[in-house]
C-alpha cells in the first residue's frame, strides 16, 4: 500500500509563507508599474533596439506598443497574466512577473510582430528575457 503523505502544520505553514511573498512580490511590482510606466517602455524599446533583438523602422512606434503592454498588465487579472506568460514560464524559476509579460509580449506573433513597423524578432528568449529583466530592475523596486 502506498503511504499516504500529511503534510505536518509547520511545512503547511512554511509553504504557506512562501506562497504568500510571491504572490505580495507580484501585487508590488504591478502596482509599482504604473508611476514608472513611460520610462520603463522607453528604456526597454531602447535597449531591444541597441541589442539589435527587434528591428523596427520607428522607435517611437515600438516604444508605443511596449507602453500598451505595460498598461495592459496593470489593469490584467491574475487569469490573463497567467494565460500570457504561460508559454515562457519555464524560462527561469524564480521570475520577474512584469519581465516574463513584456518577454511573452514580444515573442507572441499575435503581438508585436504584427505590428507595421516591426520588421522582426531577433534572439532566443532567454536574451529578450534578460534584456528586459535588466531594464525592468533599473525601474522597479522589487
Amino acid at each position: 500500500m502506498a503511504k499516504v503523505f500529511r503534510p505536518s502544520t509547520r511545512e503547511s505553514s512554511i509553504l504557506s509563507k512562501i506562497e504568500s511573498t510571491k504572490e505580495h512580490k507580484r501585487r508590488l511590482a504591478i502596482s509599482s508599474l504604473r508611476d514608472c510606466m513611460d520610462s520603463l517602455a522607453n528604456a526597454i524599446a531602447m535597449k531591444l533596439v541597441e541589442n539589435n533583438l527587434v528591428e523596427t523602422t520607428n522607435k517611437n512606434s515600438l516604444q508605443e506598443q511596449i507602453h500598451g503592454c505595460l498598461e495592459k498588465l496593470t489593469r490584467a487579472s491574475d487569469f490573463d497574466i497567467d494565460y500570457q506568460v504561460a508559454p515562457v514560464r519555464n524560462l527561469l524559476t524564480d521570475y520577474n512577473v512584469v519581465s516574463l509579460y513584456v518577454t511573452a509580449y514580444i515573442i507572441d506573433e499575435k503581438c508585436l510582430l504584427a505590428h507595421k513597423d516591426v520588421v522582426d524578432v531577433f534572439g532566443s528568449d532567454e536574451d529578450i528575457y534578460l534584456t528586459v529583466n535588466q531594464q525592468v530592475k533599473k525601474h522597479l523596486p522589487v
